[in-house]
């Protein structure tokens, strides 16, 4: 059975970069084109199941705004993924 894994993104130090979503392997990661953080960029959202927990969107993180989860995501995170990916998916 493949690796579950998840990320949180601290949206007060993401500057919508994109570097994470560049280098993600399972192209799980996207900025939220509807949405600006305090600081008004665009944050990186998981944006699709498939995170395998491999920390590459941390390490590559020049802000360290990434913490990534190798376990099974709570429900109050995953009702939270799920309603940024409908908004995602909106436009």
């Amino acid at each position: 059975m493949a690796v579950k894994g998840w990320v949180e993104i601290n949206e007060t130090l993401c500057k919508g970069c994109e570097i994470c979503v560049h280098y993600c392997p399972v192209n799980v990661l996207a900025l939220d084109e509807h949405r600006l953080t305090p600081q008004g960029y665009h944050p990186a959202v998981l944006v699709s199941d498939g995170c395998t927990g491999c920390m590459v969107c941390a390490i590559v993180c020049p802000e360290a705004a990434i913490t990534v989860y190798r376990e099974e995501r709570p429900r109050r995170a995953k009702a939270r993924a799920s309603a940024t990916r409908e908004r995602s998916h909106d436009t």
